[in-house]
């Protein structure tokens, strides 16, 4: 198991196995995601937003922009 100190000003060192393994360099940005209280998944979240392209298919159905800011309008409407 690969440990690490919080340092007084809260910081952390990653172990470089620890970056290697993740793809993570200087400047990076990684993600701590709460899967249940007190434990955290640790993940690199250096991905392109273009990596995300075709993850959903195509849409059933072609929505306009003014279509949407109806429907986000009548459910703000609603909620109050």
């Amino acid at each position: 198991m690969t440990t690490a100190t919080i340092s007084s000003k809260g910081q952390i060192t990653i172990p470089a196995d620890v970056r290697h393994a993740l793809a993570v360099d200087a400047g990076d940005r990684v993600e701590f995601v709460q899967i249940e209280p007190g434990q955290y998944l640790f993940v690199a979240a250096n991905r392109s937003v273009t990596e995300l392209k075709g993850m959903f298919g195509k849409p059933s159905k072609v929505v306009s922009i003014e279509d949407m800011n109806l429907a986000i309008a009548s459910r703000g409407a609603s909620a109050r």
